[in-house]
């Protein structure tokens, strides 16, 4: 016990106390008392802090993942926007930038997320309406007129496609005469949660998991600043999960991307510094603490079995975003309420990035004063209420502890059965995690609908008139789709056709060759301003598409 507790001072001098800079001199409530980097155990009695939580910055990283955290530097706040065509969206970031976000994360539109063109027929009607509309290179630089990408940390949530997304926004950059090297950011690139649960894909599993392997080989060598993934919770928690299934899905789909990097005969701790995660944040407060903490200590622990040697590979890093599932049409200024308590849970779970969600949204898209009612909560949060003055300030509480523990217990147990099942692919294929998602969301709207959970002007507490909107709303009309389909025609007449003929050859050519990494052609084709669409039936045309299967249920 002498020992342990030696090693522990030394451990708390040499990680709490000598870590520098952070963001003033000292930290004082508003009585003046000083407030610690970090509370300990005043008597150590059990090696649990030893073992399970250990110090932050330091392995299993359950504190959080760098000494200092939020005393150091605030997370990154980030409002997801894109909207129209990205003349508007530019707008919106410019907008954004100026009362204060940090980071810019693109929302891109249905045609984007599915590869097609906004002039293609399965584009009809959704141009520019769910997010920013992009078909090539010349969409990517009108999105970031006048936005330095070597100033800005951009986040792009696209999946099917991404591949080429990314080529177009290293292409922007390049055009901008910004190195690559300097670029900062991530794309989601999460194929797996696709086909788990937001179902806009393009490929196969198997050539789809090529591409993201892609993305990791030339992003570790060429773009080390990049997160060449965001492993997403998000959309299978919005899908109808569990808090324990969307981390356990979540990190299963993480090992199962590194395990294929290793495959592919790539170090590890090449690429794992570079991924990142991005989880939801719900209305149960103290159970989404429990999962980012629970996040960090399995991710920890799987990556050092995996040969990881970098505490940097062993750290999870990630988004959040609040819970949109949880927005109701139905009075909608207590959102913001909602997206108070679900922005502070991720910021007592430690995380590294937060969008807070416009109390709006479930209506259309945010307009700009409800985008900067989102982005001050975050602002209030940080600077008015001390819950960043210390690192982990509900590390200890027994309930906290007790929920970390069972919620890592529980993701185990469905490693376990996915492992039984052969895998994340094969238990995609066999419709494993679909159903364990549709039984809870069916679960939970049994419990709403029998009162048993009260959903606050939806189930109960209802006022005469809550179905009225009385609110502005921000609506986009037809003429983002005309504009679009005019920037494309003046696009294919004015480039150089045969070289982009030439380009999109070599993409072909680099997807038939197994051993051949496509982002160089990618990015080359690009430049060329081949649009979004001519890759997508390129490589469909190698490829395939993917169908599910219509027996899983």
């Amino acid at each position: 016990m002498e020992e342990s507790k030696k090693k522990w001072e030394e451990n708390t001098l040499k990680n709490i106390l000598n870590q520098k800079p952070e963001r003033y001199e000292s930290f004082e409530s508003l009585s003046d008392i000083e407030i610690d980097r970090i509370y300990l155990p005043t008597k150590e009695s059990d090696e649990i802090y030893l073992d399970k939580l250990g110090l932050p910055g330091e392995f299993p990283f359950t504190r959080g993942v760098y000494p200092t955290m939020y005393r150091g530097r605030l997370w990154t706040m980030r409002q997801f926007a894109g909207f129209g065509t990205s003349i508007d969206t530019n707008k919106r970031f410019k907008y954004l930038l100026a009362n204060g976000q940090t980071g810019l994360s693109v929302a891109f539109d249905f045609p984007t997320l599915y590869g097609y063109d906004s002039d293609h027929q399965m584009s009809l009607g959704e141009v520019g309406r769910c997010g920013v509309a992009i078909s090539s290179l010349a969409d990517m630089e009108t999105l970031f007129d006048g936005i330095p990408l070597d100033k800005v940390s951009t986040s792009m949530t696209i999946n099917g496609p991404a591949a080429v997304v990314w080529a177009f926004y290293i292409a922007a950059a390049e055009n901008q005469g910004v190195d690559k090297r300097k670029l900062r950011g991530t794309i989601q690139n999460d194929i797996l949660k696709e086909y788990i649960a937001q179902k806009s894909w393009i490929f196969p599993p198997e050539p789809s998991m090529r591409l993201i392997i892609d993305t990791f080989e030339f992003g570790s060598k060429e773009l080390p600043k990049w997160n060449t993934i965001s492993i997403s919770g998000y959309h299978i928690r919005e899908a109808g999960s569990t808090a324990v299934q969307e981390l356990a899905f979540t990190l299963a789909d993480g090992l199962c991307y590194v395990d294929a990097a290793i495959k592919r005969g790539l170090d590890i701790d090449s690429f794992a510094p570079r991924l990142s995660f991005f989880f939801n944040a719900h209305n149960y407060f103290f159970e989404e603490v429990a999962k980012y903490r629970a996040a960090r200590r399995i991710w920890a622990k799987e990556m050092k079995k995996r040969g990881a040697e970098s505490p940097r590979s062993m750290m999870l890093r990630f988004h959040t975003q609040t819970a949109g599932v949880s927005l109701l049409a139905q009075q909608p200024e207590n959102n913001i309420m909602r997206t108070t308590l679900q922005a502070l849970a991720a910021i007592l779970g430690g995380t590294q990035s937060l969008h807070t969600n416009s109390f709006d949204e479930t209506l259309a898209l945010p307009t700009e004063n409800a985008v900067r009612l989102a982005l001050r909560t975050q602002q209030i949060i940080a600077h008015e209420s001390g819950v960043t003055d210390t690192i982990d300030p509900l590390g200890g509480s027994f309930f906290i502890e007790q929920l970390t523990d069972k919620m890592e217990e529980d993701t185990y147990s469905y490693f376990n059965k996915i492992e039984k099942l052969g895998g994340v692919i094969p238990a995609i294929h066999k419709g494993f995690f679909q159903r364990e998602i549709a039984r809870a969301a069916y679960k939970y709207q049994r419990q709403v609908e029998q009162k048993k959970r009260i959903i606050v002007g939806l189930n109960d507490y209802r006022v005469e008139g809550d179905d009225k909107i009385n609110i502005e709303l921000l609506k986009i009309g037809p003429e983002v789709e005309k504009l679009q389909h005019e920037r494309l025609k003046k696009l294919r007449q004015t480039r150089d056709n045969k070289e982009v003929k030439r380009t999109l050859k070599e993409v072909e050519n680099a997807a038939k060759s197994e051993d051949t990494n496509l982002m160089p052609c990618l990015i080359d084709a690009a430049h060329a301003y081949a649009t979004l669409g001519e890759f997508r039936e390129v490589l469909v045309g190698v490829f395939g598409t993917y169908k599910e299967a219509t027996d899983l249920f």
